[in-house]
């Protein structure tokens, strides 16, 4: 450690700290910024219970146990220039350890207290709160970015420590920060590149921070981690390499993001009691159908437009079959919510309209499940033009065939004799799985989406599918009594 890290005068930043970064997340703003962070914090907050009670599992290699040292020397850990060579100094190590984390927005360093005075860490709502009230309090862009001292060639940076903290408040300040658990930058958004370029934008990013103009001040490169989130959906973090190498930065990173991705997922289960199967059959409709469209009306009723639709269907007729797609967005089905939309359109017509979209939709069925969609057919020749590298047919490079395949609402029917709850997560970040059984009386619906898409809510969709049905009902029970008359 001393001779490959503390004794090397180059800067940290670039020269031996390496950048991580995380998968694209689907934010654009601060409110989302501020969700993921606070989602951020407490999962490696629930991972630093495992080091602090010593239960991390011990790995293994060719099945004999490696050293775990450096896992316990990443948190409340910071690198301390000096003039001639540097020192690590770990607060995790000590009667009393580090509650707080340092936050930096704007320049701007903050200390972000963690813990409730009855040691349990904040919630994600009490961190999402307090990040908020860090963020209204440093919206001023025009302070000294003091944290790009820290990317200087080691011998100045140590100068300028020096003077740095013969201030009282400075060194306080310092030592905050040098004292924190880990530090987490708000990253201004970044200058918008092609999507080729993105990665590589962004590792430049984790790894320097842009330059001085961008978020180089948003850092205090000698902390030993720095977890990084950007307004523009840019994550990942930044790591002072002197008291660790990757494996163990690598294993907490996997274990923050599957901590994020469970408690990204919002599930609502919806009991839809008031009518099953039986109203549809009553109607001479497909009670699939007849779902699926509620489905399409609430969707549009929300959002003002339709989207791709996936329901699966099975291919069991064929030996070794699994699924294809019925498409359930049809130009038929798009007739039937915006009628159900305009007060001009009479019950009648959207009675007809309603009839019309169904017997499509139960067409498509037939048709998929029979081995006539589209969908499959088209991965077979998009396969085989990667395997025999041929140049890609035209259509697989088209825009609408992305938007064709980006589902923002997956469906399946799973039709079950119990009264039992299938769900799935969504197969896009901005879209819902949607999982139901009808039965007889009643029809068990599960809803899912990601709270870190602020246009999706779960709760919201399942309600706008319950009025959906209700609506349906309604129509087609007064059409049946102004036919009887």
């Amino acid at each position: 450690m001393q001779s490959a890290y503390l004794d090397c005068r180059m800067p940290v930043a670039v020269y031996t700290s390496p950048g991580v970064v995380l998968p694209r997340m689907h934010f654009q703003d601060r409110q989302g910024q501020m969700r993921f962070a606070a989602k951020l914090i407490a999962g490696v907050l629930d991972f630093k219970k495992k080091i602090d009670s010593e239960t991390l599992p011990v790995e293994y290699l060719s099945g004999k146990p490696l050293c775990m040292d450096q896992y316990y020397q990443i948190l409340s850990s910071c690198r301390i220039p000096g003039p001639k060579r540097d020192t690590v100094v770990n607060y995790a190590i000590g009667k009393i350890s580090s509650t707080h984390i340092t936050v930096v927005h704007n320049f701007q360093f903050f200390v972000l207290d963690v813990y409730n005075s009855d040691g349990t860490p904040l919630t994600v709502d009490q961190l999402h709160m307090q990040l908020e009230k860090i963020w209204n309090s440093s919206l001023q862009t025009n302070k000294e970015p003091i944290g790009i001292l820290t990317s200087q060639h080691r011998n100045t940076w140590g100068k300028a420590y020096n003077n740095l903290i013969k201030d009282k408040t400075n060194k306080e300040s310092v030592r905050a920060i040098q004292k924190s658990i880990f530090t987490v930058c708000l990253d201004a958004p970044m200058p918008r590149v092609s999507d080729e370029k993105y990665q590589s934008r962004v590792a430049a990013q984790m790894l320097h921070g842009g330059g001085a103009r961008w978020n180089s001040g948003n850092r205090w490169f000698d902390k030993t981690l720095q977890f990084i989130v950007g307004e523009d959906g840019t994550c990942g973090l930044v790591y002072e390499h002197a008291p660790a190498e990757g494996p163990p930065i690598v294993f907490l990173i996997d274990y923050v993001v599957k901590y994020i991705m469970v408690h990204d997922l919002d599930v609502k289960v919806l009991m839809f009691s008031h009518f099953g199967k039986n109203v549809p059959k009553k109607h001479q409709l497909s009670p699939d159908a007849f779902v699926q469209m509620a489905l399409q009306l609430a969707y549009y009723r929300m959002y003002g437009t339709c989207c791709s639709t996936y329901e699966s269907a099975s291919l069991r007729m064929f030996k070794y079959g699994r699924t294809d797609v019925i498409r359930v967005t049809t130009v038929d089905s798009l007739n039937f919510v915006q009628a159900m939309q305009d007060p001009a359109k009479q019950p009648s017509e959207r009675v007809l309209l309603l009839q019309k979209a169904t017997q499509t939709h139960k067409n498509n069925t037939y048709n998929a499940i029979h081995g006539q969609a589209i969908d499959r057919h088209l991965l077979g020749l998009k396969m085989l033009s990667i395997e025999d590298l041929t140049s890609m047919p035209e259509i697989f490079m088209d825009t609408s065939f992305a938007v064709a395949q980006h589902y923002n609402l997956s469906t399946s029917q799973v039709g079950s004799k119990t009264d039992c709850v299938m769900c799935f997560g969504p197969m896009v970040p901005d879209g819902y799985g949607v999982c139901y059984n009808p039965m007889e009386e009643h029809i068990n619906v599960a809803i899912t989406a990601f709270n870190s898409c602020e246009e999706t809510n779960a709760a919201r969709f399942a309600q706008a599918v319950e009025g959906a049905l209700l609506d349906m009902r309604a129509l087609l029970e007064d059409a049946a009594a102004t036919a009887q008359q």
